[in-house]
């Protein structure tokens, strides 16, 4: 049997939890038609304000930390989130529902601890003054002693060891725990308050000031980031005993037996529990002791304004699954918008996300541009120029290899990225395509008793490459092209005895008797009804044809499992799965595993497409 207060009792209602604020949204409904107008002096309004102003309050945290085009030079702990923390840490806010039903509980009873709460004035000075002297004087000794005993057997098993079962500390990570932690954590905020009330200077500006103050207090130290310059604290010594840092609390989080304070190290200090690294450490990473240069780049580019809110640094719930229009996002798409045209404005590359595997240092990087903007003639040189400056910064940094995603490489854009390697002929970085590898994984699809497939996009860099290659084994390629020149010039590649394998067609019509369709342009519905029934569509477009038809399968982008030893991955790339990535993502990954120092750009090269294959399954990457 559990502890008591070890585990919620909500537990299994998932988000169905929120539900239990349903009450206070139900009496705010009902004032609100009563008064004809908002009840700004209703205290539940006041209650859900709260609760989503201090869920904000962490979220926004957690995304400035997670932008790690601003802060990676300053991040505490370098190694990333995984899936398995993401997951363990998924009802995070747990407390702040707790709370919200405290503070309902005591608005709907006039307990006599705290008269006068549904009648507050807006802010009484005095009020701030006493709370600031509770919190010192109460809060901080008994968090400090509360924190010492959690750290103790039994308590520590029972209670306080799932909140440091995370390596890397997160804002999110400052409200996951067990009931018994947030109630502990509810009497330090709360007692000041009371205190103020009870004092006769309570005012609602209080509660709003000093809730919001402690949470992102909090927020803070969980970041993981430094923010405060150690110049700062040697110019006034004094301060860093009055205001812990992110590398303050991250040592308590690796070591347990050093810094329990809650804001204020002085407690530490009078205890005897404080960490002589602490100011040290926090110096260096102030000055950049853990920005890693990375080996291997992948530079992705947004699809569109909904995919935007997919990153890591927005909603963490979200990345951390394949991507869906979730309705949750609807309310965010204007923020999503204003700042893709900020990104826009400020053109330049970005940092997304990272893994490492084999111990180095694999980072995204993204172009702030949408994938309407790739088929704008006008926008073509700006793009171009954007990739062309994320390749030059990659070089001079020491990156080994930079691969190119889907619509970066577009052959109408840069030639697969022929256009940098022909500029820049003295490049160290090596920029590959990654097309090889989604050959690969294509080729890899087909059942082998296959006799003829039908292809579009059949004149592209993939569709050459599939042409060729399936013509070898004897396999009919049905190519739709309207251009015989290009089909002919295909047709001349191959060898002459397999030649008669390339069949040129200007219609779907005439692949309603093949039941293998692999997909390199977008197909309507109208183009799709040609298909025979019990079709199958391999895909290499992008963005993947939506399935129209019931009686047929539909593939997804070629794409492979990333190996088992990768570390701190805790996003999904796009739609893919947990740990899958695209195809061309995992074709520089071979590239770099391998130290290949060609180029892979422009033309494909049949003649390596197993050669990348049997690559690919020695280091791990498996198909999906």
């Amino acid at each position: 049997m559990a502890p008591p207060l070890s585990s919620w009792p909500w537990a299994s209602l998932g988000i169905y939890k929120y539900f239990l604020l349903g009450p206070l949204v139900w009496k705010v409904a009902q004032e609100w038609a009563e008064q004809g107008g908002a009840p700004l002096g209703s205290p539940w309004l006041h209650l859900l304000a709260l609760f989503s102003a201090r869920g904000l309050t962490y979220q926004f945290w957690f995304s400035y930390s997670n932008m790690l085009f601003l802060t990676r030079r300053r991040r505490v702990v370098p190694d990333g989130v995984d899936f398995r923390q993401v997951d363990h840490e998924w009802d995070w806010d747990n407390f702040l529902v707790l709370q919200t039903l405290i503070g309902a509980a005591l608005v709907n009873g006039p307990l006599p601890l705290l008269p006068g709460l549904k009648d507050l004035r807006v802010w009484d000075p005095r009020g701030l003054g006493i709370a600031l002297l509770l919190h010192v004087g109460f809060s901080e000794p008994v968090f400090y002693w509360a924190h010492r005993a959690l750290h103790g057997a039994p308590l520590f098993g029972r209670y306080h060891a799932g909140h440091h079962s995370t390596p890397v500390t997160q804002p999110l990570t400052a409200g996951f725990g067990t009931p018994l932690e947030a109630l502990l954590l509810t009497l330090t905020m709360g007692v000041p308050l009371a205190g103020a009330f009870l004092m006769g200077a309570g005012s609602l500006g209080l509660v709003y000031v000093h809730l919001l103050t402690f949470d992102y207090l909090r927020s803070m130290g969980y970041s993981n980031v430094e923010v405060i310059s150690h110049r700062v604290f040697e110019a006034v010594p004094p301060l860093r005993y009055l205001i812990y840092t992110p590398t303050y609390l991250s040592l308590h989080h690796r070591e347990k037996d050093s810094n329990f304070c809650l804001f204020m190290p002085l407690f530490d200090l009078l205890g005897g529990t404080l960490n002589s690294k602490s100011w040290e450490l926090q110096k260096e990473i102030y000055k950049g002791k853990n920005d890693g240069v990375p080996e291997f780049v992948f530079l992705v580019h947004v699809v569109d304004i909904m995919s935007s809110m997919h990153v890591p640094f927005v909603l963490r719930s979200i990345s951390s699954v394949p991507f869906e229009n979730h309705l949750i996002l609807l309310p965010f798409w204007p923020v999503a918008l204003v700042y893709g045209m900020l990104m826009w404005c400020c053109s330049k590359t970005f940092l997304v996300s990272f893994y490492y595997l084999r111990g180095r240092l694999h980072q995204t990087w993204s172009v702030p541009r949408h994938g309407f903007q790739y088929f704008i003639p006008a926008a073509k040189a700006g793009i171009n120029r954007q990739i062309e400056l994320a390749i030059l910064r990659a070089d001079r940094m020491g990156v080994k290899v930079l691969s190119l995603a889907a619509l970066n490489k577009n052959e109408a854009l840069n030639g697969g990225g022929t256009l940098f390697v022909d500029k820049h002929p003295d490049l160290r970085v090596r920029v590959v395509h990654g097309n090889t590898l989604t050959a690969a994984v294509i080729l890899n699809e087909i059942p082998s008793n296959t006799k003829e497939v039908f292809l579009t996009g059949a004149t592209s860099k993939l569709g050459r490459a599939i042409a060729l290659y399936l013509c070898r084994k004897k396999i009919r390629v049905i190519m739709l092209t309207m251009s015989s020149e290009r089909f002919l010039k295909i047709q001349r590649e191959a060898p002459a005895e397999f030649q008669q394998y390339l069949v040129q067609v200007t219609k779907y019509q005439a692949a309603q008797n093949c039941k293998t369709w692999l997909v390199g342009k977008w197909l309507s519905p109208r183009e799709q009804r040609w298909a025979p029934p019990g079709t199958h569509f391999h895909q290499f477009v992008v963005p993947p044809i939506i399935g129209f038809r019931r009686d047929c399968t539909y593939g997804k982008l070629a794409a492979m499992r990333l190996p088992k030893d990768v570390q701190g991955l805790g996003s999904c790339e796009y739609s893919m799965e947990r740990g899958v990535v695209h195809a061309c993502h995992a074709g520089g990954v071979v590239h770099f595993l391998e130290g290949w120092e060609h180029h892979e750009v422009g033309a494909l090269d049949v003649d390596r497409i197993d050669v990348v294959w049997k690559a690919a399954l020695k280091h791990g990457l498996t198909p999906v």
